[in-house]
């Protein structure tokens, strides 16, 4: 494994860890029938995540997973093309998704505006609850397409091998016969 690709798994690692902590708040109000205290409970936790102060460290990570993707395409072969193609694809997937859903929605919860219902924190909490669970399969993607890729690589040097072995074979039996 090389530096680059250390770079991607090291920062989807980081950004999956952060989604399966907020995924124990999110479960109760996506996957079961949201109750008044698990309602309460995802506002206090997403207030508390929306003010933490290692706001900068996470967006870091996405930035660090991005570099890492664009250092590892930059040597263009198949491999890179659909293994690293395919998975800058769904990290940008991640991060827009991030923007356009959880940035908002953080905002709808922790600094309601003068409009918005208790119902509408309601459904921002479930609809960030829906983007964490898609941004998790984004990453999760990643990491199949980095391993698929290793895999890839391993199998096409072992055929490689030993093709080589079989040619020298035959290379030493011209000999003998000469």
């Amino acid at each position: 494994m090389g530096f680059r690709t250390a770079t991607i798994l090291t920062s989807v690692s980081f950004l999956l860890g952060v989604l399966f902590i907020n995924f124990n708040v999110d479960q109760r109000v996506l996957y079961n029938i949201p109750t008044d205290a698990s309602v309460e409970q995802a506002f206090e936790y997403y207030k508390t995540f929306f003010n933490a102060p290692p706001a900068a460290m996470l967006h870091a990570m996405m930035a660090v997973g991005i570099v890492g993707i664009i250092a590892k395409l930059h040597v263009w072969d198949e491999s890179a093309m659909f293994f690293d193609g395919s998975s800058l694809a769904l990290f940008l997937f991640g991060v827009i998704l991030y923007i356009a859903v959880a940035v908002p929605t953080l905002r709808t919860i922790v600094e309601p505006l003068a409009e918005d219902t208790y119902e509408d924190r309601v459904e921002a909490v479930r609809v960030l609850a829906a983007g964490n669970t898609i941004t998790i399969l984004c990453l999760l993607g990643v990491l199949v397409m980095q391993g698929g890729q290793a895999y890839a690589r391993r199998t096409e040097e072992k055929a490689l091998r030993k093709l080589e072995e079989e040619e020298r074979k035959k290379a030493v039996a011209g000999k003998k016969d000469e």
